[in-house]
């Protein structure tokens, strides 16, 4: 490998953030954020950078995203003030019922497994192309052509991925040539060429997002599903077309927080969580103490309570505003409060691990020293996504996701684009992943775009992958209530939702004396390494109110790289 490549190789470790910036980017991404500077530099705004920054991304980063998954985006629109979310999760094809090539044990999630669905990639692109972009289409895919011709460095986080998800990746004969072109997965620091990508974003490039939609890539696409047995029809890769909708705004002391609307699940979670923890005296506790641990515990727990009335408003009835009611939350609070322990329960921890009785699989002690366990860090909702923040000079903000969910036919490899498909139940009330089978119906999943407001303009925004539904709302009470400098609350311990056996799992920088308080309250502790990347990694810009500059932030936990103009 020459060293112009070498230096896109960013492995996990501690960031700088960019400071003192006119416009600012931040990616998971060396390559990625170069891109999006240089259509910034070439006079695109924040829509354009986004669009170039995704296609660049599922070129790159095939283990993390890809041109068949979904897109959301939420958007800050300078000239009019307007906040916008356009949602393009891939849709269901109606008549037909899901469709599973991939059996239960085959990849890391596959206790539920994946089904087939139609990609929402490429419409989510297009449709933000015709709203909000500037410059030619051809001009911003020429980027992403570019890299899967060449190819990309390999880095550890890579190749780690990789094995993670070996037998999933290496089912089809098809996906066994794309991720192991020569018989094995490329190693750290050599080159991956995503074979026969280069030529359909050539075609995605000469006859715009249509080539996957509803041209010669769709028309493959359709093929290789009826041969497979999944009986889709060309029409059906446009029956569920995306949607822009009304993003929900949750009012926060001095802030406004707006982040996406049902039937996505995330802005229903924070307001839940952040109105729990503001009625249990968030900002009168210490960071990382035994209080705001409990605290946060119990709160993110209520939060997942309540993924069931995020739905497609177009289906069910959403109940929006009680959702946002402060009174509510405040009688979560104190039920929360009034069930605190009387008594110290450090003896009934103690006893419970040992017997093997403590409610689920984390004890709470690990050894002769009382250390927590390591305990593995879990989720429902897979780590593979690739979140992007943006603003431009005008101030058009951008906060968006791409990612291998909603992504085609599980397992396959099709014109050099690797495929997921997604994890969705079927009616499940609490599942954080699920669809309704009704024509035109858009699905539930844990997106975390969102901004921030003060005074009607964006002075924060956040959004991450892994783990996104719980990790959102810490990180803004870390930057919010705390009142942490952005890059200390990207940086600072995150952690699981209390399980049903009183358990948190939290990163391994815990305080000293904090186990123990906790212990006292009854609560069970497990930690993961202590910059965890199933907790996420974070794409944070802040800006900065007297001075009007911004600061982009790169998280430790994954390949982040800051930057922007200056």
């Amino acid at each position: 490998m020459n060293r112009e490549l070498s230096r896109y190789l960013v492995n996990p470790g501690p960031k700088r953030p960019a400071t003192g910036l006119k416009a600012a980017v931040t990616t998971d991404s060396a390559i990625v954020t170069e891109t999006m500077v240089e259509v910034l530099k070439r006079g695109g705004n924040a829509a354009d950078a986004g669009i170039a920054g995704c296609l660049v991304q599922a070129a790159v980063e095939p283990f993390m995203t890809n041109h068949a998954g979904l897109v959301t985006f939420l958007y800050y629109e300078a000239s009019t003030g307007h906040v916008h979310q356009l949602d393009s999760l891939g849709g269901f094809p109606s008549g037909l019922p899901p469709f599973k090539p991939v059996p239960p044990g085959t990849g890391p999630y596959a206790a539920l497994p994946p089904s087939a669905i139609i990609p929402g990639f490429m419409p989510g692109l297009k449709a933000i192309h015709e709203r909000f972009g500037s410059r030619p289409w051809a001009e911003l895919c020429a980027p992403a052509v570019r890299w899967a011709e060449e190819g990309h460095p390999v880095s550890t986080f890579e190749y780690g991925v990789n094995i993670f998800a070996d037998k999933f990746i290496t089912y089809f004969p098809e996906s066994r040539e794309f991720f192991q072109p020569n018989g094995y997965f490329p190693n750290v620091g050599e080159v991956f060429v995503p074979h026969g990508l280069a030529q359909t974003l050539e075609g995605v490039a000469r006859q715009g997002p249509d080539y996957m939609i509803t041209g010669p890539w769709a028309e493959r696409f359709v093929a290789k599903a009826n041969e497979m047995g999944w009986k889709i029809t060309l029409e059906h890769m446009t029956e569920t077309p995306p949607r822009w909708v009304q993003p929900l705004r949750i009012p926060h002391h001095e802030y406004e927080i707006v982040s996406l609307g049902p039937p996505q699940a995330q802005g229903i979670y924070i307001a839940i969580v952040l109105g729990v923890l503001k009625h249990l005296g968030i900002r009168e506790m210490r960071p990382g103490s035994a209080g705001h641990i409990w605290a946060m515990g119990h709160a993110l727990r209520q939060g997942g309570r309540h993924w069931e009335f995020a739905q497609d408003d177009n289906v069910y009835g959403v109940p929006r505003e009680e959702l946002l009611d402060d009174a509510y939350h405040a009688h979560l609070a104190k039920l929360i409060r009034k069930a605190r322990p009387k008594v110290d329960l450090t003896e009934h921890i103690r006893l419970a691990a040992e017997s093997g009785t403590g409610g689920d699989s984390m004890s709470a002690f690990g050894g002769a020293n009382g250390r927590p366990r390591l305990a593995k860090s879990h989720s429902d909702q897979p780590s593979g996504s690739c979140e992007l923040a943006v603003v431009d000079s005008q101030g058009n903000w951008v906060q968006m996701m791409n990612t291998l969910q909603g992504s085609g036919i599980p397992g396959m490899v099709i014109g050099g684009v690797p495929m997921v498909g997604s994890h969705s139940t079927f009616g499940a009330l609490t599942s954080p992943m699920d669809a309704t089978l009704v024509k035109g119906a858009k699905a539930r999943c844990i997106i975390g775009n969102t901004m921030v407001m003060k005074q009607g303009k964006p002075v924060f925004s956040a959004g991450s992958p892994g783990n996104v539904h719980c990790t959102v709302p810490q990180v803004l009470a870390y930057a919010l209530d705390f009142k942490l400098d952005p890059q200390a609350a990207v940086e600072a311990p995150r952690m699981l939702p209390m399980t049903e056996g009183r358990s948190v799992a939290i990163e391994d920088r815990l305080a000293p004396g904090v186990v123990e308080d906790l212990h006292r309250l009854g609560v069970r502790v497990a930690v993961t390494p202590s910059y965890d990347y199933h907790m996420g990694s974070f794409s944070v810009i802040a800006r900065e109110e007297t001075s009007g500059t911004y600061t982009a932030v790169a998280d430790p936990r994954r390949c982040a790289v800051a930057d922007g103009l200056r």
